[in-house]
């Protein structure tokens, strides 16, 4: 067995597993530092955007570069973030509602579930897009729309992760505060990351044939 292979893995698992929790840790007291409706949006960008630094490998100070980058997006990345967590709060005031009034409210609730589906399909795109691409505010939703569509079977991945990071949260509500939103925004730029580079290449193949 090759000893220090594995324990050079172990160690790097840790080292992820130790930054999904600061960064965890630093979306939720910078959101909490603007009341969470104004400190949601900013929060959200730094930290997808602390999140592509960490997976391109560079070196940075995260909680001075966290406030650095949560400052100059306040504005830019609360137009962006809010109007899409005041639609998934609504969305799910609706699900719950119409899943209490049992059989007969069943069309409103399926149709309320694929309204969340949809919603969770362009979201799961949006934070990566914003944090990767400058693009006009009004640009990522349609942006993210087309990715979503184009790339199926990197969409159902990227709703696989999110199901099952929702679904450990439901199961250990106190990951929510350990992990759950750190390990999300992580896993999620680590992959889109991934797919916009697939998507680039495949774009400029298309451009030089």
């Amino acid at each position: 067995m090759n000893h220090p292979a594995m324990s050079f893995r172990i160690q790097a698992a840790c080292s992820e597993l130790i930054w999904a929790v600061q960064l965890n840790l630093m979306w939720i007291v910078f959101t909490l530092a603007g009341g969470v409706i104004l400190g949601l949006g900013p929060a959200t960008a730094a930290a997808y955007t602390l999140a592509r630094r960490h997976a391109r490998n560079e070196t940075f100070q995260a909680w001075t570069e966290f406030w650095t980058v949560y400052r100059r997006e306040f504005v830019r990345a609360s137009l962006v973030v809010l109007p899409m967590a005041l639609l998934a709060t609504v969305l799910i005031g609706n699900y719950l509602y119409f899943a209490a009034q049992g059989p007969g409210s069943g069309a409103l609730r399926i149709a309320t579930f694929v309204a969340l589906l949809l919603l969770a399909t362009v979201g799961a795109y949006i934070g990566p897009l914003y944090a990767h691409y400058e693009l006009p505010l009004w640009a990522y939703i349609p942006k993210a729309s087309l990715l979503a569509l184009t790339r199926p079977a990197s969409t159902v991945l990227l709703l696989f992760a999110l199901w099952a990071i929702a679904t450990a949260t439901a199961t250990v509500p106190v990951l929510a505060l350990i992990i759950s939103a750190g390990a999300w925004i992580y896993i999620n730029t680590w992959l889109c990351l991934r797919f916009f580079e697939e998507n680039e290449a495949r774009l400029h193949l298309k451009g030089n044939s």
